[in-house]
């Protein structure tokens, strides 16, 4: 008997799997912007509604600045338009409504219900678009005790128990040097929109979306929230220690520091060898994981020891070909020199309207025919308003100036 093997066929791929997708983004600060720039690196136009005069908070956050640009503000927000519209003028409003009418996302991160008391709720403007997806993006959720209160990363992170399980083992709790809560929504609400795009694609139907730091910081939680939901274990800090592996964490070197993930009893071996303390692997006290995890307090400071003989570039030549990971801990500077992040195109530079060259962190992902892209530099405030209101919306430039002149909308100066 023959068997047939079927083969589904599908379209090519386009260079920008967005293109023809656009964004209303009405968030600020970074979790929604964030998210917005990786929806416009894969082609949607997105549309950053901004206050007059202020526009997004993050403009202000510096230093350092760059002929008068906030690096902070550069860093998240390319490939987007700048739309300066006073959300306090009910002509402010009805312009959002007209745009969100010809688009296809809505993104916000306001207090739940303060759209709704302008007109620009899901539920009013799903009346409006009903294929709209309308992606909110809260502190804690749009509905609960906590629903009101703004919510920070800071905030969310605590509340979350992140800051519980990160700095020293007796030291105080500490922040994460970037904000992991924040970024980590955005991802989450990227993933969101991109499922309720395939969704509406099968259905027709659009979607209202609800992503939160806290939730979001709590799912991250993952095996030690299940270790106490199931056994009833407390996380607590480990400093850069792990608590069911050993050695995994970061080592003094004699000019800097060096990580060591030696995760099974293998590599544990291989590491002896490679720093000379083969006695250690053939010890019945470190030669499995549990014993090496309820022996660290003797284990640990041998290594260490060891480990603070050399540099951390002796002891990276020394592990090369190793098997297990190992690494250096970076600075910005070390970060940006190092051979894989330039070999992984991690830098890109754009031409900034008023800056002139600006240089940020590229898109983490590669595809195999999907070139994601820095079509625009991140706007100046206002910088297209004009442009989308004529263009897109069809007023005629006549009504932009009495818009202007109603302070409506701002225009660029």
């Amino acid at each position: 008997m023959k068997f047939i093997i079927p083969v589904r066929k599908y379209a090519s791929v386009a260079v920008n799997p967005l293109s023809g997708i656009r964004v209303v983004d009405m968030t600020r600060v970074l979790a929604g912007p964030f998210c917005s720039m990786l929806l416009g690196d894969l082609g949607a136009e997105v549309i950053k509604i901004e206050r007059p005069g202020v526009g997004d908070e993050t403009r202000e956050w510096g230093p350092p600045f760059i002929a008068g640009e906030s690096c902070y503000f550069l860093s998240i927000n390319r490939n987007k338009k700048s739309l300066a519209v006073n959300l306090k003028h009910p002509e402010g409003i009805r312009v959002v409504q007209k745009l969100v009418g010809v688009s296809d996302v809505l993104l916000e991160n306001y207090i739940p219900g303060k759209l709704q008391e302008l007109g620009l709720g899901y539920d009013q403007l799903k009346t409006v678009n009903p294929g709209l997806i309308y992606c909110s993006i809260t502190g804690y959720g749009q509905s609960g005790p906590y629903s009101k209160r703004g919510g920070y990363d800071l905030t969310a992170s605590g509340m979350g128990g992140l800051m519980n399980i990160t700095g020293p083992q007796e030291g105080d709790p500490c922040k994460v040097g970037v904000a992991m809560t924040d970024l980590s929504t955005g991802l989450y609400a990227k993933g969101a929109i991109l499922a309720a795009l395939l969704h509406r694609m099968k259905t027709g139907e659009g979607q209202g979306i609800d992503a939160n730091l806290l939730s979001t910081q709590v799912s991250l939680l993952t095996h030690l929230a299940a270790n106490y939901l199931m056994a009833g274990t407390e996380a607590k800090r480990w400093g850069t220690q792990h608590q069911s592996i050993v050695p995994y964490q970061a080592f003094k070197t004699s000019d800097g520091y060096l990580i060591i993930g030696a995760g099974n009893d293998q590599h544990f071996k291989t590491l002896c060898k490679r720093i000379d303390l083969l006695e250690l692997a053939d010890d019945p006290s470190f030669q499995r994981n549990a014993k090496r995890v309820a022996n660290r307090d003797k284990l640990l400071p041998i290594l260490s020891k060891r480990l603070l003989e050399r540099t951390t570039g002796e002891w990276l030549e020394a592990l090369e070909g190793c098997g297990f990971p190992y690494g250096p801990i970076n600075t910005m500077s070390q970060v940006f020199s190092d051979p894989q992040v330039q070999h992984n195109n991690m830098i890109l530079e754009m031409e900034h309207p008023t800056v002139g060259n600006i240089r940020v962190p590229g898109h983490a992902v590669r595809y195999s025919n999907i070139e994601p892209e820095g079509r625009l530099a991140p706007p100046t405030l206002g910088q297209h308003t004009a442009d989308i209101l004529t263009s897109l919306l069809g007023y005629s430039q006549s009504e932009v100036n009495e818009l202007h002149r109603e302070k409506a909308i701002a225009l660029p100066v």
